[in-house]
């Protein structure tokens, strides 16, 4: 167990690290979008700067969590406090329906205005350099969060691809502005609020499916290991949740009911042993040993 709290408590130092570059990286990148679409009245990259300003709050959420996530399990959550963890990408997808909603809201109020916007070299220059920064963002959380099995950390970084996705859509707008059809920013506003929604949809689904306890591992496959054991005649009731990284599993395995209990004993023992060795991620194997003709269990 004191293993586990300081694998647990050197993965939280890792990630909050990784955190924390990419909270810097974002404000940079949302300063310099909202600033100069302001300047310009370029509503598209505004929104795409508000986009990536709430990046940074969610990043803020995701230190929070990381932290309460981090703690060792207690009389309270003896499971541990790993969820808190998921809950914190919850908040993420909750903040990016809002942005959506913000940016939909001042696309409609932009048609009819009048307000032209102004497209200068500066603005292409800005997207492109804030969109090379949030692929080398994206790249580099995703890499740290399938290492250290981060939900926090691939929540995010699938909603800093997303920002990639608007920005090019951005770009886009910033064409057809110069070219003369400034009617067209508001409209590329909307699908820029779509794609946000569409990540938030990702990581809510995802979160949901870790905090409604959905299987993560093929029942099958765990069985077909286990009666490979020796000693084991069969097992059944086979349970998997949590996320990665943080996998529980129970089940129940039927021995020959003459063995004795000590021989049992190692059988679960060799089993919880070969199905850490099998299947990356597991956190806990409890074995239920029960005898094989009781079959009503």
């Amino acid at each position: 167990m004191l293993i586990s709290v300081h694998t647990n408590i050197r993965r939280s130092e890792k990630i909050k690290k990784v955190m924390l570059y990419v909270l810097f990286l974002n404000i940079v990148v949302a300063v310099a979008k909202i600033a100069y679409g302001m300047m310009t009245n370029v509503l598209s990259m505004q929104s795409d700067g508000y986009h990536s300003l709430f990046d940074g709050i969610s990043n803020i959420i995701g230190l929070i969590g990381i932290q309460i996530a981090a703690r060792p399990p207690d009389k309270e959550h003896p499971y541990g406090h790993r969820k808190f963890e998921t809950l914190a990408s919850v908040s993420i997808a909750v903040l990016l329906a809002i942005v959506a909603f913000e940016i939909v809201h001042s696309a409609f109020q932009r048609f009819g205005s009048g307000n032209l916007p102004e497209v200068t070299s500066i603005s292409y220059l800005v997207m492109i350099c804030t969109m090379i920064v949030n692929l080398a963002v994206t790249t580099y959380e995703r890499k740290n969060g399938e290492a250290l099995n981060s939900e926090v950390l691939l929540a995010d970084a699938a909603h800093t691809k997303s920002d990639i996705y608007v920005s090019l859509s951005v770009l886009l707008g910033l064409f057809f502005i110069k070219a003369g059809y400034a009617a067209l920013d508001p409209v590329i506003s909307v699908v820029v609020a779509i794609l946000i929604l569409h990540a938030g949809f990702e990581i809510l689904t995802n979160s949901i499916s870790i905090l409604c306890d959905e299987s993560c591992i093929d029942s099958e496959d765990i069985h077909s290991l286990v009666c490979e054991v020796e000693g084991v005649q069969s097992c059944h009731k086979i349970r998997s949740r949590g996320p990665d990284g943080n996998i529980f599993v129970d089940l129940h395995v039927q021995v020959d009911p003459e063995m004795t209990t000590y021989n049992s004993h190692t059988i679960a023992h060799v089993v919880q042993h070969q199905i850490k060795e099998n299947f990356s991620g597991i956190e806990e194997v409890l074995v239920h040993v029960e005898p094989a003709e009781n079959l009503a269990f």
